[in-house]
């Protein structure tokens, strides 16, 4: 079976290379089957029948339209962990160019590089530039996830004591947490403790506008705070009070936007956290399996919009069924398949939110007449049959 894929921005090609020869480009006028994309916004895009998949390469998926998505029965994926490592090395400079004025200092030189006595005067002005060491310092990280373990992890390394805060921290995500964490009980704990807060947690409506001039008030003065998540987690006004008045020293924040952008104190990044050759291999090569996987076995994993579900390798013939999560879905696929005189090898069914997944395996060769009767069946979104 030949499948066809579209690129929507550049995609590296440690990915697209491992799409095997079944996979080709899709033309210009021509449908794809799946979709890879960075930043592209696909909000007012009309998505043709024949789309089955979208894979974000990368974590953020504010440029999909997920819930149109899932009721037209397209599994939207991301990437996560896989640009952690960039994330987190951008992390720790931030860290850094927070502590010591390297930017000002660096700027000194470029607007004296026509000074002969350059060297004997850069001993004088230094002064102005000088700054702290992180060492010995305190770091609190708000979310323990694939960016939030690596910071915590590697700020122990050098040397700060960090303090760790995530209601929700996965068992895996546990484990990997380095010993010397302190476990905060509470966000309020970590902002009265902290000398530096970074955050690494997703836009939701419970975390949006999270740093505001309620929590800055809890911090140290001269505390610095670092954005390396979403933009909309800081409210940019009480940020910008704060900076202005002196209680907060820098704000580190790879999303430039225009209240923030040439604030004094602020030091805005142009989204460089995953702008590595290494992250963009990394998350062509998870973006291309997740697709591969679910196109050929049906199997499920880093969906944002449809549950995860592994059921391997088919060994026969695989229904699977992307439906809304309501009740009797699967006394009704059942009783089709029964009617069409199909046997039930396996089945699994998953749900996520207001939509689920039902993969079945059958003895028997499942023809379009039992297609049409399942997507007959209401809050049915996709019916595809696989081997």
């Amino acid at each position: 079976m030949m499948y066809k894929y579209r690129c929507l921005n550049p995609i590296s090609p440690a990915g697209t290379n491992r799409f095997t020869d079944e996979y080709v480009p899709a033309g210009e006028e021509s449908a794809a089957d799946v979709i890879l994309v960075r930043s592209a916004s696909m909000h007012e895009m009309e998505f043709d029948r024949e789309l089955k998949a979208i894979a974000r390469a990368g974590a953020g998926v504010n440029n999909i339209p997920l819930e149109a998505c899932a009721e037209k029965g397209i599994v939207v994926f991301n990437t996560p962990g896989a640009n952690a490592n960039g994330v987190k090395e951008l992390v720790i400079a931030g860290m850094l160019l927070a502590s010591r004025d390297i930017i000002g200092g660096i700027s000194w030189v470029q607007e004296n590089e026509e000074d002969g006595n350059i060297a004997k005067d850069a001993e004088k002005a230094k002064k102005a530039f000088a700054g702290c060491e992180i060492d010995g310092k305190k770091l609190g990280v708000i979310g323990l996830g694939a960016i939030g373990v690596l910071v915590a992890n590697a700020a122990t390394s050098l040397g700060m004591e960090v303090y760790g805060y995530d209601p929700y921290v996965s068992v895996d995500s546990a484990w990997r947490l380095s010993r010397n964490i302190h476990h905060a009980r509470s966000v309020d704990e970590l902002y009265r403790e902290c000398d530096y807060i970074t955050i690494h947690v997703p836009a939701t409506e419970d975390t949006k506008g999270m740093i505001d001039k309620n929590a800055i008030s809890l911090m140290k003065e001269g505390v610095v705070v670092l954005n390396f998540a979403r933009d909309v987690l800081v409210n940019s006004e009480d940020m910008v009070d704060a900076l202005v008045g002196g209680k907060v020293k820098r704000y580190v924040t790879d999303f430039p936007t225009p209240e923030i952008a040439g604030v004094k104190h602020a030091i805005v990044i142009p989204h460089l956290g995953a702008s590595t050759e290494e992250s963009e291999d990394n998350c062509a090569r998870m973006a291309v399996q997740e697709l591969r996987d679910f196109l050929e076995n049906g199997n499920i994993t880093h969906s944002v919009n449809y549950p995860d579900c592994d059921m391997g390798v088919p060994d026969k013939t695989r229904i699977t069924i992307l439906h809304r999560n309501v009740p009797n879905m699967l006394g009704q696929f059942t009783a089709v398949l029964a009617a069409d005189m199909i046997n039930i090898a396996d089945m699994t069914n998953k749900s996520r939110g207001g939509y689920a997944y039902t993969v079945i395996d059958v003895d028997t060769e499942v023809g379009e007449n039992v297609v049409k009767d399942l997507e007959g069946v209401e809050g049915v979104c996709r019916v595809r049959v696989i081997g």
